[in-house]
């Protein structure tokens, strides 16, 4: 599980620096400028995956390893 929840944050953190890097520079990358219902909100979706890749990371740590 702890596993899991790292990949997961992970993901989470590379997609939301994608949105972010392309909300500022344009560069066509990420899942986020994608979806079309986030047309608009590209930099909250983004600043939302970060923070949640954080609190991924900080319950994988929180579970025991094995």
């Amino acid at each position: 599980m702890k596993q899991l929840l790292e990949v997961l944050g992970f993901v989470a953190l590379v997609q939301g620096v994608l949105g972010l890097v392309h909300e500022f520079t344009d560069w066509h990358v990420g899942l986020v400028q994608r979806l079309g219902f986030l047309d608009g909100y590209g930099v909250y979706a983004s600043v939302t995956l970060v923070v949640l890749a954080f609190a991924l990371f900080a319950a994988a740590e929180s579970r025991k390893s094995g």
